[in-house]
């Protein structure tokens, strides 16, 4: 593991007192944005799309990783075989590539229940694409509609390589034989966001940073209570920084 990666596999499946949601994951998102953009303006907005970019990579990473463990090659039907939480996509079409939709999203329904969606938006940018590429650097997501976020009707994506009618049944098959072994709860996932966020905004932003990071950290305990912050500290002894 790379210095600084964020990494929880020690610890991840001990029972834990809470569990986080996706309104979490997103509202954890939404809080950091916000106050790196109120601090630093635009320096802020680069910094967190610069986070959101590095925890995508990292997300399609431990993908690839999955993958290679089980024998398999990084393909765009493998990539969607390997996701960590399950998706809601619909599919456009397959073939002569790949097109996937989504009209109801879990983390727009949190960021406009908070009225925060202005500043939640920015996770939309280019998360699936990191994740994409974080899996196989030589791949490229492309959105083809407005998201959802930022005024859109759907989202819609453009994976650039086809899925034949083979893939497709063979997509299906890897699905029912993965299950749900290699995906993970949201006490993982938030808590990798926060990390691999704040280690964004302190490195980019140095004080004013720290400052947005600790009022972030403020506003999500207002939120939700002190536990669904404490829940993840029992993993930091797992940040592997070697």
């Amino acid at each position: 593991m790379s210095k600084g990666v964020f990494n929880m596999s020690e610890n991840e499946n001990k029972v834990c007192p809470v569990s986080c949601k996706i309104e979490h994951h997103a509202m954890m998102f939404a809080f950091l944005a916000k106050h790196a953009i109120e601090l630093c303006g635009e320096a802020g907005k680069d910094a967190i799309l610069a986070g959101m970019t590095t925890y995508g990579n990292e997300r399609g990473a431990r993908m690839a990783a999955n993958a290679l463990a089980h024998g398999d090659e990084l393909t765009t039907m493998t990539n969607q075989a390997y996701g960590e939480w399950k998706p809601d996509f619909g599919t456009l079409r397959t073939e002569p590539t790949l097109q996937t939709y989504l009209s109801k999203c879990a983390w727009c329904e949190a960021w406009k229940k908070h009225n925060i969606t202005e500043y939640g938006k920015y996770y939309c940018v280019n998360v699936d694409n990191a994740v994409y590429r974080g899996f196989r650097s030589d791949f490229v997501c492309t959105p083809t509609a407005t998201s959802m976020s930022w005024g859109g009707d759907r989202c819609e994506f453009d994976w650039g390589h086809p899925l034949s009618q083979e893939e497709v049944k063979e997509l299906a098959e890897k699905k029912a034989e993965l299950g749900t072994s290699c995906m993970k709860d949201f006490n993982f996932h938030t808590a990798h966001l926060k990390y691999t966020v704040s280690q964004a905004l302190i490195h980019n932003l140095g004080e004013k940073g720290e400052a947005a990071v600790k009022l972030a950290l403020t506003d999500y305990v207002d939120t939700f209570g002190q536990e669904y912050l404490d829940v993840f500290a029992r993993n930091d002894d797992s940040l592997d920084l070697d």
